[in-house]
C-alpha cells in the first residue's frame, strides 16, 4: 500500500512537472512580449545579450502606440467589424442549423453534403471569387465589402445543428401539438438548450475577427478600414519604424489584452461548449 501511494504521488509530481514545462513554453513569448514593451528604445538596443528582467521600466511605449500611430481608430474598425459580422452571422448559422437538424424537405441530406464538401476548397480560392465578386460590386474599402464574405461559417452550421439534433424529438412534437411555431421553438427552447455552443461560436468568431488579416488587407487599401491586425504592418511600416521594437510590442500587447481578457471571462462555457459538442446522445 505505501509503495502504490509513492508511485501516485510520484505520478502526479511527473505529470504537473511535464505540465509546467509545456505552460512555460507556450507563456514565455507572452512574457517576452510584455517585457521588451516595457523597456526604452535606447536600453532595448544597448542589450548585447537579451535580459530576462528589466529594472527601470517605462510606460512611454503605450502612450505611443495611441498617439504615434492611430491605433484607436484602428481598435474601433475592428470592433465595429467584429459585433456585426458575429451577429450577422448567428442568425444565418442558427436558421441554417435548425432547418439541417428539424426540418424535413427534399434533398436535405444531399444539400448538407454538398454543404460539407465545400469545406475541401482551399480559402485561396474562395479568397479569389471574394475579391472578384466584392470588386465588382463596387464595394472595396467599405465595411460592407469587409462584413459580407465572413457572415457565414460551414463548420458553424455543421457545429449547431448536432447540437440541435441532440435534443429530444419529443420537446418539438409537443410543441407542434401545443401550436408552437418553430420560430418560437427555435428561440424558447433549442437556443436556451444550446447555449454554451452559442456562447463558444460568439467568441471564436470574434477571435476570427479580430485576428482577420488577408482579407481586410486585400480588400482595402484605405487606413480608415485597416483592422488592428492591418494596423500592426502599418505601424511598423509608417508609424515607429521597423527598428523600434519596444514600441511595436507595446501595440501587439494592447491589441491582444481583449482577446485574453475575453477568454478568461468565458473560459467556463467555451470548455462547456466544446465538451458538448463533442457528446452526441
Amino acid at each position: 500500500m505505501k509503495s502504490k501511494k509513492i508511485c501516485k504521488i510520484l505520478g502526479k509530481i511527473g505529470k504537473y512537472a511535464f505540465l509546467g514545462f509545456w505552460a512555460i513554453i507556450v507563456l514565455f513569448p507572452f512574457y517576452w512580449m510584455i517585457l521588451s514593451s516595457l523597456k526604452g528604445y535606447s536600453a532595448y538596443n544597448s542589450e548585447y545579450i537579451p535580459k530576462f528582467f528589466t529594472t527601470n521600466p517605462t510606460f512611454e511605449n503605450y502612450s505611443s502606440a495611441f498617439t504615434t500611430v492611430s491605433l484607436g481608430r484602428y481598435f474601433f474598425n475592428t470592433i465595429v467589424f467584429a459585433v456585426i459580422t458575429t451577429a450577422v452571422m448567428l442568425v444565418v448559422i442558427t436558421l441554417a442549423a435548425f432547418a439541417f437538424a428539424r426540418l424535413e424537405f427534399k434533398g436535405k441530406n444531399i444539400v448538407f453534403t454538398l454543404f460539407l464538401s465545400l469545406m475541401m476548397i482551399p480559402n485561396e480560392l474562395i479568397i479569389i471569387t471574394n475579391f472578384v465578386t466584392i470588386t465588382d460590386l463596387g464595394l472595396r474599402n467599405t465595411f460592407t465589402g469587409l462584413v459580407l464574405p465572413s457572415i457565414t461559417s460551414i463548420f458553424y452550421i455543421y457545429l449547431l445543428k448536432e447540437n440541435f439534433e441532440q435534443i429530444p424529438d419529443n420537446l418539438y412534437k409537443a410543441a407542434k401539438v401545443d401550436g408552437t411555431s418553430d420560430f418560437k421553438y427555435l428561440l424558447r427552447v433549442m437556443i436556451p438548450i444550446c447555449k454554451p455552443t452559442m456562447i463558444t461560436i460568439t467568441i471564436l468568431k470574434i477571435i476570427e475577427c479580430w485576428n482577420s488579416y488577408v482579407w481586410p488587407r486585400l480588400i482595402t487599401d484605405d487606413s480608415d478600414y485597416y483592422l488592428v491586425s492591418n494596423g500592426i504592418q502599418e505601424i511598423r511600416e509608417n508609424g515607429f519604424g521597423r527598428e523600434n521594437i519596444p514600441a511595436m510590442m507595446a501595440a501587439v500587447v494592447v491589441i491582444s489584452v481583449p482577446l485574453i481578457i475575453l477568454f478568461f471571462v468565458f473560459r467556463k462555457q467555451i470548455m462547456t461548449g466544446v465538451q458538448k459538442s463533442g457528446t452526441k446522445g
